[in-house]
């Protein structure tokens, strides 16, 4: 494998898929003697971020039944 001039490498996608790294997976360098490891942070992924943004309380004074009929168009 061959590091870019920009200092970048394509991680295989075995690898990825064995360890779970999507795009948008935070990981860290940790440097012992000559060996470098990549390490995925327990950071929240994507999906994750998206839901937390997502959850909460809906603020309209509807039914359950009003709400239907209205994205029903009825």
């Amino acid at each position: 494998m061959r590091v870019s001039t920009k200092g970048q490498v394509t991680i295989p996608l075995p690898v990825r898929e064995k360890t779970g790294v999507v795009p948008g997976s935070e990981v860290e360098f940790h440097v012992e003697g000559n060996r470098i490891y990549i390490v995925k942070t327990m950071s929240e992924g994507r999906g994750e971020a998206l839901l937390q943004r997502m959850t909460g309380k809906g603020t309209v004074k509807m039914s359950t039944e009003e709400i239907l009929r209205h994205t029903r168009g009825q």
